[in-house]
């Protein structure tokens, strides 16, 4: 059974990821209150928004975070984790300089802006290539 239609799975990933960033990415990463709103979270008096939007950030973290250890235990996939978590960090730097910008995040989320930046750049310092992958 495992592997079953393992022929067709770039065509299932390709089919996946249109399906879910149509769905869920682009509506989430834009506009997350109007996708709330649009699942009937009762905006804003639903608190549970914010815990749930914070246990999916967690849940996510930490797949990231068994990735790459599972990258230093076995030493595979070791450059498309460093690809990954450079691509991360970018996103990361973008939505705290947003929040900045638009003044709608306290100054500790302003301040990670650097430390954000720092992982990008030791990210790159580590790289385990002479040119990016991607």
């Amino acid at each position: 059974m495992l592997g079953y239609y393992s022929d067709y799975t770039q065509t299932y990933l390709l089919i996946l990821m249109i399906v879910t960033t149509v769905a869920f990415v682009i509506p989430i990463f834009f506009t997350p209150m109007l996708w709330a709103k649009m699942l009937l979270w009762s905006i804003p008096e639903d608190t549970d928004l914010a815990v749930y939007f914070g246990r999916c950030m967690g849940s996510f973290a930490l797949v990231v975070e068994v990735m790459v250890l599972r990258a230093i235990l076995y030493g595979s996939g070791v450059s498309f984790i460093c690809d990954f978590l450079i691509l991360v960090f970018v996103m990361m730097v973008i939505v705290h300089i947003y929040g900045a910008i638009k003044g709608i995040q306290p100054i500790t989320e302003t301040l990670e802006i650097g430390f954000w930046i720092g992982l990008v750049a030791a990210g790159i310092l580590f790289y385990p290539a002479k040119s990016f992958v991607f």
